[in-house]
């Protein structure tokens, strides 16, 4: 149910998804709206027309999902982004940005800035639905161009030799769920691949996240690739055969 000022109050353990929306269009907030509105377990807790208004709306709903607009006035959204995710009293809240442009420009940034995935404008009512829960359950929404992306960004760097830290805490184990993480794979197929339950995959991940202080599977990705877990040439040759 809405409040006043198009504003509810945002759902306990248990409850539904919670999601504002960060867009200076009205009318694709609007669409947005109505459609998750008519979804049950999700609830729109409000909406806001720039990345400030957008910023005081999330720390007063704290909601579940933040969908953000790439490119507005006064704070653009990985600026949005940044700001969420260096709030502590914030950090349940997992941003997806949204955009009607290609991905390459904003990938890299937005998920360095602690973007959960990206969704284009244009994306199919059902698939921004999957996209929400996929989310909002903790995973990253890294589709396959996503991940092409962030292997096209790391192979054009020139390669770093040096160790990061945090890379030698991980385990032998814990190693390779962040790498095959790294390449897209979900639990259920990294789970197949190591021959391991679903249940122990995520144990993995979760511990991984851990240890390197990652704010999400999307913040764990990006890690793969900056440390030289993932070889970015090697995955660039796998896509292109």
């Amino acid at each position: 149910m809405n409040g006043p000022g198009g504003l509810s109050a945002p759902g306990g353990p248990g409850g539904p998804v919670t999601v504002a929306l960060v867009d200076d269009q009205a009318l694709m907030r609007a669409g947005f709206r109505a459609l998750l509105d008519a979804e049950d377990g999700i609830e729109v807790v409000g909406e806001a027309a720039d990345g400030r208004q957008g910023l005081e709306l999330v720390r007063a709903r704290v909601p579940d999902i933040a969908l953000v607009d790439v490119q507005m006035p006064v704070m653009t959204g990985i600026e949005t982004t940044r700001r969420i995710a260096a709030d502590p009293a914030l950090s349940g809240v997992r941003v997806v940005i949204l955009t009607n442009y290609g991905l390459d420009e904003y990938v890299f940034e937005a998920l360095r800035a602690g973007a959960s995935g990206f969704l284009l404008k244009d994306t199919e009512p059902a698939d921004l639905l999957q996209a929400i829960h996929v989310v909002a359950g903790g995973e990253a929404l890294l589709s396959p161009s996503v991940t092409r992306t962030l292997i096209g960004e790391f192979v054009a760097r020139p390669p770093d030799r040096a160790t990061p830290p945090g890379l030698e805490c991980l385990t032998r184990r814990e190693r390779e769920v962040t790498a095959l993480a790294a390449r897209g794979l979900t639990n259920e197929e990294i789970a197949a691949h190591m021959v391991i339950s679903p249940f122990t995959a995520k144990t993995h991940i979760s511990r991984a996240m851990t240890k390197l202080g990652a704010r999400d599977r999307a913040q764990l990705v990006v890690f793969a690739y900056e440390s030289g877990l993932v070889a970015a040439r090697d995955q660039a040759r796998g896509h292109a055969e």
